[in-house]
């Protein structure tokens, strides 16, 4: 028996069938159909083509516009969006069930949920993406750093980052590197008040994920935190511009090195409140940057170093073009 007798031949194989219905509208000739186009055997002339669509299958059903190719692949779902959920107590029409399918449909479940996770590991990454996108929403931070956040955790537990350390933490360390790689001025210790775990295991976390995995981490700098940090205080436009110059000075004289950013950002909006008499305490500048009233202190005294340089500087150079220096 000759195979072609045993299988049958597929709708996408170039199988030309001879249409006798139609007849080529230029010369009555004989038409021929494949699966890419109609063609006049005769004249040669393209009668219709491209018959297959390729794009997603999109159809109208009750008057509703419904797509049946399903929702996009996904990195923040443990199975990526691929798994099937069982209704309750209607169908697909809307109509109610009888209690015989209710019952059965709630045994369906039952083993659905039972089934649900083929591995331990399975389960542990649910759990883990889960929390990182509850992470993200309570930070309010873009979707495009969700699911950079939900691929690190991905890479951590594959690379068996997850021994010996809570799921909870490393979700919010990978929360925590994807807004470093993205440039976001997130400190560690909110987004661990918001994970509920201690700053040091995030910390420890972090720094396993950015040695093992080589995170392309961007430096944080102060000015980075400086909008921020104005908009929790509510400061004016003056205040903020000019915390701004201030930060970025001190990037250029690289006396930032070593220094916490957000308190040398708050120490920037401290002193820029105080040139421009816009009052504000070393209470609230330290408490909206999570760090001590001490730091801001130290990172205060130092811009004022900084100024008193600056002033100095300025005084030399006019008296030596022959001009009295202005008062300070």
């Amino acid at each position: 028996m000759a195979t072609r007798d045993i299988y049958e031949t597929g709708f996408d194989e170039d199988v030309r069938t001879e249409s006798s219905a139609n007849q080529c509208p230029e010369c009555d000739g004989r038409v021929t159909t494949n699966a890419v186009e109609t063609v006049c055997e005769d004249c040669g002339l393209v009668i219709d083509e491209q018959r297959i669509d390729h794009g997603p299958e999109w159809r109208a059903c009750d008057n509703e516009e419904r797509k049946r190719t399903g929702a996009p692949l996904t990195a923040t779902r443990h199975d990526r969006r691929l798994s099937t959920k069982i209704g309750r107590c209607t169908d697909a029409k809307g109509n109610t069930l009888s209690g015989k399918k209710r019952r059965r449909l709630a045994r369906m479940r039952r083993e659905q949920t039972r089934g649900r996770w083929r591995s331990k590991a399975e389960r542990n990454l649910a759990h883990g993406l889960s929390e990182v996108r509850r992470l993200v929403s309570a930070l309010d931070i873009a979707d495009s750093v969700r699911d950079q956040a939900c691929q690190l955790f991905r890479s951590a537990q594959n690379e068996d980052l997850l021994r010996g350390r809570s799921i909870e933490a490393i979700a919010a360390a990978s929360v925590y590197g994807a807004c470093r790689c993205n440039g976001l001025s997130r400190l560690l210790g909110e987004v661990s008040e918001m994970a509920r775990v201690a700053e040091s295991r995030v910390t420890n976390a972090y720094g396993t994920l950015n040695e093992e995995l080589g995170l392309p981490a961007q430096p944080v700098t102060p000015s980075m935190y400086v909008p921020r940090l104005a908009s929790d205080l509510e400061c004016p436009d003056e205040i903020r511009q000019r915390a701004r110059q201030l930060a970025e000075r001190a990037e250029d004289l690289g006396v930032t090195t070593g220094a916490h950013p957000a308190g040398f950002a708050a120490a920037c909006l401290y002193r820029a409140g105080k040139k421009l008499e816009q009052l504000l305490t070393q209470a609230e500048v330290s408490e909206a940057a999570n760090v001590s009233a001490t730091t801001v202190r130290k990172h205060r005294n130092t811009l004022q170093q900084l100024g008193d340089e600056h002033a100095s500087g300025n005084r030399i150079t006019v008296e030596k073009r022959g001009v009295s220096a202005p008062k300070q």
